[in-house]
């Protein structure tokens, strides 16, 4: 059911020194795009098998506020594996008793519907689910 890794998601207290960070050491770094409706500005950050995503929080309501609060320097905020679909992964881990964290998908930063799961169910991990 589960595809491949498709990025690791870093919470950032300064995007883009983090960004430059990656730029200089030669890896290709998108430029920021806002998210209001997921409350973060995001950086993709391509190393050809994978991704990581630099979050920055945007508006009053982020995620990734709470949790900057609590890591100030910023840290792994989440995992993103692909999954072919998502509607029957959804049905899948809510019969394993795993919960998520909305009841329907969003589009997420690439355009394709997403879904998070609960971390306290995900081995203390947040994970987040995208269609291939």
């Amino acid at each position: 059911m589960l595809g491949k890794l498709n990025h690791v998601a870093i919470a950032c207290s300064d995007l883009d020194k983090t960004a430059k960070f990656y730029r200089d050491l030669g890896v290709k770094v998108s430029e920021t795009v806002p998210l209001p409706e997921h409350g973060v500005y995001t950086v993709f950050v391509n190393f050809g098998n994978t991704k990581i995503e630099l979050l920055k929080p945007y508006g009053d309501k982020s995620p990734i506020e709470g949790f900057l609060k609590k890591n100030k320097d910023g840290g792994i905020h989440h995992v993103c594996i692909e999954v072919p679909k998502i509607e029957e992964a959804m049905k899948k881990v809510k019969e394993m008793g795993v919960r998520t964290l909305t009841e329907t998908t969003k589009i997420g930063a690439h355009g394709k519907p997403v879904v998070f799961l609960h971390p306290k169910d995900c081995g203390g991990v947040l994970v987040e689910l995208e269609q291939e």
